[in-house]
């Protein structure tokens, strides 16, 4: 078979194909839920890709050899249909193959973007497409590439900055994941270097970090200029990077879903941007194209693939999708010519070191209270996430919604990291929920405080009020009010802390660090020095949001860009438009161009250059 030879061109091979069947093509456009398709349905319906959803394993606390051997029976029902087309499979490894037991879980991506490190992120990348490919998986969608511009959104903490600049410049994951492109590849043209490499996914297009109140799979309102200034640039870095696969967004953009909208995907994406891999729905997306959800599916099959959409989420009820599409093509609705279209624990302690920021540090630069002594008589560790991996970790950690305590992760939690690091003859005492005669009847050294959110994923973290859920508050003000204290900020985002930063020595956004608390350890102990900088801007009040660097009322409780010397960045940022010389900066080829005004002729090399240069003089990142 011509396809299946490698000796033979892409052409050759892609022709050959066209030996396929309606019902085969219709197949391979598929990608099914694992519990609900065995190697019997892959063989019957020609099933192109099987997936898992969030916490989806083919056992508790399963093996790689176990995943090996699920992935290799499906992969048997596909290579026992006519042309033997592989099915490939996909599972979500946003911070590490955070799916598998006892795999390394990595910062989340608003603390690598703290980091301000692109080469540790493609690093990362390199890790995680190792234990991806460990387990049989040959597909991982990531990275989330979304700007997010609200912290209320639930998914803010995928987002590795509210600063499109620094977001295009941490695609440097995507060579981690895939393999560097060869010199000669065509921009556009996607590619996967080897067997120890992953098929990537960015996510999610377009605009998912700009809804309205920060509310999830909800309209983002901006004009074009604003949408290709904010959120396109990214795509646009990733596409040359040779991002294999775009995944779309539940969200709409000036009311038209995103599923839906050929504008974007197939006009903007696939024709000016020349993106050649493959466009994704989201989970089960096209239901969501209607309101109420599901109330036409032929329309919403017809409005998706019209769309430009290449593959579907499609996990149940596929067999609705194929009787859908194949009535849509026989009765001429949609053409044919369109369905023809078609050593990690050790990184991740590194990373939670370089992701850590420093907010506080004593009331002046002469009286700091880091870094901690290491020998005392006696200090007290408190709060509910000072030992829980699952808090650590946050959501997408073996479930969807993350989970709690010890039991299913290996790693290092905050108490046992500080306990490894303190002087043997140091006393270290913990009490999850302190009371204030308990802290002053010990007489401590110094308390550390870890407090924050729980773990959650998508709408079930969309948040209005940002406060440090109980009983945080008064296990701050019972140990800070008390003893010297540091606290620690586990969340996915900035959250509201002005009413307690006065009564504190010290305060380190520690965002969702991972399985390797040792890091923080590291770094509050002064075995390393910090050196993240706010990947977002950290507000005073919610009444504020949603504001950005480069907003007109930006007034923030710490910038944009602060690192715990109590610098931070050049604030004059690409949004900031009332500035007549910015604005005509952002139209001039040589800043960051404007992508709406591309055309299928541009030399989109030579705008990414001159893009993601601009882009990283401007945060202080270094170009490789």
């Amino acid at each position: 078979m011509k396809y299946k030879d490698p000796n033979q061109s892409i052409d050759a091979r892609v022709e050959d194909l066209s030996r396929m069947t309606l019902e085969e093509k219709i197949g391979q456009m598929l990608q099914v839920e694992r519990k609900h398709t065995s190697a019997d349905l892959v063989n019957k319906y020609f099933i192109g890709s099987v997936m898992s959803e969030g916490g989806s394993m083919p056992a508790p606390q399963a093996s790689a050899e176990s995943w090996v051997d699920m992935v290799n029976e499906f992969q048997k029902g596909a290579l026992s249909t006519r042309l033997r087309i592989p099915v490939f499979y996909g599972v979500d490894a946003v911070h590490g193959h955070n799916t598998l037991y006892n795999a390394t879980i990595f910062p989340h991506n608003i603390g690598l973007g703290a980091t301000r490190d692109p080469e540790l992120v493609k690093r990362i990348g390199a890790a995680t497409a190792l234990e991806v490919r460990a387990t049989g998986i040959q597909y991982a969608y990531a990275p989330c590439i979304a700007v997010c511009r609200d912290p209320r959104w639930g998914r803010c903490y995928e987002s590795y900055s509210e600063d499109p600049e620094l977001v295009q410049a941490m695609t440097e994951i995507i060579p981690g994941l895939q393999g560097d492109i060869p010199d000669n590849l065509p921009k556009g043209v996607p590619f996967i270097s080897g067997k120890e490499k992953v098929i990537g996914s960015a996510k999610h297009y377009v605009g998912d970090g700009g809804t309205v109140d920060g509310i999830n799979e909800h309209n983002t309102v901006i004009d074009r200029d604003g949408l290709m200034k904010i959120h396109m640039p990214p795509y646009l870095t990733s596409i040359n990077k040779g991002v294999a696969s775009i995944m779309v967004s539940y969200s709409s953009w000036n009311g038209v879903k995103m599923h839906a909208h050929h504008d974007l995907i197939t006009s903007f994406l696939k024709n000016t941007l020349h993106f050649k891999g493959f466009v994704i729905s989201d989970f089960k997306g096209i239901d969501r194209i209607t309101t109420p959800h599901r109330a036409n599916m032929t329309y919403s099959i017809e409005a998706g693939v019209s769309a430009g959409i290449d593959m579907f989420m499609y996990p149940k009820l596929y067999t609705e999708f194929i009787d859908g599409l194949s009535m849509l093509v026989k009765s001429e609705r949609i053409p044919m010519s369109r369905i023809d279209d078609a050593e990690h624990r050790n990184l991740a302690r590194e990373a939670v070191r370089k992701s850590m920021v420093l907010l506080k540090n004593g009331e002046s630069v002469d009286k700091p209270l880091l870094p901690l002594p290491k020998k005392a008589p006696k200090i007290l560790v408190a709060g509910i996430h000072a030992d829980n991996l699952g808090y650590q970790c946050g959501g997408w950690t073996i479930q969807w919604q993350g989970v709690s305590g010890n039991n299913l992760l290996e790693g290092t939690t905050i108490l046992n990291a500080v306990k490894n690091t303190v002087d043997p003859e140091t006393t270290v005492i913990y009490k999850e929920k302190p009371d204030a005669e308990f802290v002053k009847s010990n007489e401590f050294s110094y308390g550390i405080v870890v407090v924050g959110e729980p773990p959650y994923a998508e709408t079930h973290g969309d948040n209005m009020k940002l406060e440090i859920p109980d009983p945080a508050p008064e296990i701050i003000r019972n140990v800070c009010g008390t003893t010297k204290c540091v606290v620690i900020v586990i969340s996915g985002r900035p959250l509201v802390i002005e009413p307690y930063v006065g009564m504190v020595d010290a305060v380190v956004a520690a965002w969702l660090p991972g399985s390797e608390g040792q890091g923080v350890a590291d770094v509050i102990y002064g075995d390393y020095g910090f050196t993240g900088k706010l990947p977002r801007t950290w507000f005073k009040s919610v009444d504020q949001l949603p504001m950005n660097v480069g907003d007109p009322h930006y007034d923030p409780l710490f910038p944009f860009g602060q690192d715990g010397l109590g610098e931070h960045e050049n604030l004059d940022r690409p949004n900031k438009l009332e500035d007549p010389e910015e604005r005509d900066r952002l139209d001039d080829p040589e800043g960051t161009r404007r992508l709406d005004n591309l055309d299928e002729s541009e030399d989109l090399d030579e705008l990414d250059d001159r893009t993601v240069r601009a882009s990283k003089t401007s945060w202080g990142g270094q170009t490789t």
